[in-house]
């Protein structure tokens, strides 16, 4: 094996090293956004778990997150809190922060 067929095969790792945080980081973020979400609409317990899955879910199908800001947005003004979609958008950046953070150190 020649060192570029091994450089080659650090990258792919790498690539699909990156892929798998990517993948676990969308999901968590996703479900912390939705129990953050679910505890301002007055969901608790399995309700709360179950909205949270949902939000994963659109990601899943979708891979949109306007998609998940404008639904967290929607069910928050429909019980009267007033969050606007940039606030959901920089808390769905600062949840991925944390959730890429907490992947990479293995938690």
């Amino acid at each position: 094996m020649t060192t570029f067929d091994e450089r080659e095969q650090a990258f792919e790792r790498k690539f699909i090293y990156d892929e798998e945080v990517r993948f676990k980081a969308l999901a968590r973020r996703n479900k912390r956004l939705g129990l953050w979400t679910a505890e301002r609409i007055g969901l608790k317990g399995s309700d709360a778990e179950s909205y949270a899955k949902a939000l994963v879910a659109i990601d899943l199908r979708q891979h949109d997150e306007s998609e998940i800001a404008t639904k967290v947005r929607d069910d928050l003004q429909a019980v009267g809190a007033s969050t606007s979609e940039p606030e959901i958008r920089q808390l769905m950046h600062e949840l991925l922060a944390k959730a890429i953070e907490e992947i990479k150190n293995g938690r």
